[in-house]
């Protein structure tokens, strides 16, 4: 009998100091990228108390006001409340960002440099990224991580709303998983920690969020008598967002990736254009790893690319399917190299990467999101067919 245990991940909202920043990294690189898709963007966001600071290296034709491009990702995260330190209106904005450096740029694009080998368009970056897919949810993402966004996105949608005026941008989700082997069995607890108006009494908002979102969020079958709902746990939480504490881009890559579940090579997202592998190849990662669940090659599967920076073809490419293939290894690892490009250049391409879509990434998981597959190609299964008839 397959051992049994607990597998937790949690998620925060769009409020949550981090998300905060990260939001507003990614506004600027979809307006710069709205103008200009041959933008090269690093932007890094900082918040606290009523300060904001954007950071980082862009080169761009682009042409629009930085300010307002922030203030405009804080109004709509509905940092607009007047018994709150940080506002939309009122924050004070520090600007800090020059152009991309020669040596990286002469790496990155496609052109010939001394010292460099090729004059194809090289990766941004070394490093190492990771895909992943699992068959537990019909977007076949980890449980945990997928419910977790799942409760995060009902509570933004009724705060948002109007439905509960009592709820406050910053809150976090969790959500803690029995697992027999690889097979999800029950939810074993669900905790809600959400930032609410200072009038509000807590019996409230524990009887309202268990029955409108948890209950809501949570499959009735995963749902046992022994499942414990945890709702704002200290009791109170009226001070929160950047008035609460410092947020900065980039410190929730396990809440924008796989919950824990699956590996991260390290590298953050937010704030970056494509040219940045540790954006684009985790992109392709989830693409590959998708398509191999979904044509019935294996129930689990984790991707890894590694790259040299300024160098167009990555420097190893691992496949594990966790001894759920169905067809040998060896074979899936094949037709993965035959049937997709893993050169920065060609990622972007079949990706479509060179345009504003980045705002959609940013909250509630850059992966498991099928609202939009035309924005999130990497969401799509269209290569399933192709992988099955290589392994015939």
């Amino acid at each position: 009998m397959a051992r049994r245990y607990i597998f937790s991940s949690e998620s925060v909202t769009e409020g949550h100091p981090d998300k905060v920043c990260d939001t507003i990294s990614d506004r600027i690189l979809d307006a710069c990228l709205a103008q200009d898709p041959q933008s090269r963007v690093a932007c890094e966001t900082l918040a606290k108390g009523n300060l904001v600071v954007i950071a980082g290296e862009i080169t761009t034709n682009a042409r629009f006001d930085y300010l307002d491009e922030v203030r405009s990702a804080i109004r709509e995260i509905g940092y607009i409340h007047n018994d709150s330190l940080f506002h939309a209106d009122t924050c004070v904005i520090i600007q800090a960002l020059s152009r991309q450096s020669r040596d990286i740029a002469q790496g990155v694009d496609a052109i010939q440099a001394e010292g460099k080998e090729t004059d194809e368009q090289g990766a941004g970056d070394q490093g190492l990224m990771f895909g992943f897919a699992v068959r537990e949810t019909p977007e076949l993402m980890p449980a945990p991580i997928q419910l977790s966004h799942q409760l995060g996105r009902e509570l933004t949608r009724l705060r948002k709303s109007g439905e509960l005026p009592w709820l406050r941008p910053d809150a976090k989700t969790q959500v803690s998983v029995q697992y027999e082997g690889y097979r999800p069995i029950c939810v074993e607890a669900v905790v809600i920690s959400t930032q609410h108006a200072a009038d509000i009494k807590h019996k409230e908002i524990r009887e309202t969020l268990v029955e409108r979102v948890m209950k809501k969020v949570i499959p009735a079958e995963w749902i046992t008598p022994e499942t414990r709902y945890l709702i704002n746990p200290t009791g109170r939480f009226v001070i929160g967002g950047p008035e609460g504490d410092s947020g900065l881009t980039g410190r929730k890559i396990i809440v924008d990736t796989y919950g824990g579940m699956g590996r991260h090579g390290g590298g953050a997202f937010s704030g970056k254009d494509p040219s940045k592998v540790d954006r684009s190849a985790a992109y392709m990662g989830r693409y590959v790893a998708k398509n191999v669940v979904a044509a019935g090659l294996a129930d689990r599967c984790e991707v890894q690319f590694a790259y040299a920076i300024g160098h167009p073809d990555p420097v190893s490419i691992s496949v594990d399917t966790f001894g759920t293939a169905t067809v040998d290894e060896i074979k899936i690892e094949q037709a993965i190299r035959e049937i997709f490009n893993f050169k920065p250049a060609a990622i972007i391409q079949q990706l479509a990467l060179l345009r504003p879509i980045y705002g959609k990434t940013t909250n509630y998981g850059h992966f498991g999101r099928e609202d939009d597959l035309e924005a999130l190609r990497w969401e799509r299964t269209d290569k399933a067919e192709a992988l099955k008839a290589f392994v015939v």
